[in-house]
């Protein structure tokens, strides 16, 4: 399991075209990608499961726990981004109430991409 962050912190201003704005780059894929938006209700839980494919989970709202293989949890929050190998087992819980944005793809190499 990998942490990032995308929050505007993390990202670039971008003037080109006169904008005015602030962009945190994710990721870049060449092959077929899955994006999805999950809502995990209060006491909400994706279980503890392999990942079918890499996968990239960008936390929108709310906020959770998160772990890997090992059994601790990484508390993570909007603006958070988890990436977890194909195979690999991994479980999301949040308390209180979560909005993600779920990549999978099979070229997924998020340090590559994340500023």
């Amino acid at each position: 399991m990998e942490l990032f962050k995308f929050n505007k912190n993390c990202g670039k201003k971008i003037t080109r075209f006169n904008s005015d704005f602030i962009m945190s780059r994710i990721i870049q894929t060449t092959q077929v990608a899955h994006i999805s938006c999950m809502h995990l209700e209060k006491d909400g839980v994706v279980g503890y499961h392999q990942a079918v494919s890499p996968q990239l989970l960008l936390i929108v709202s709310g906020e959770g726990l998160v772990r890997g293989e090992q059994e601790d949890y990484f508390k993570v929050g909007a603006g958070d981004a988890v990436f977890w190998n194909k195979d690999e087992w991994h479980e999301t819980r949040s308390a209180e109430g979560m909005m993600a944005v779920v990549v999978e793809s099979e070229e997924l190499v998020p340090a590559m991409s994340i500023l």
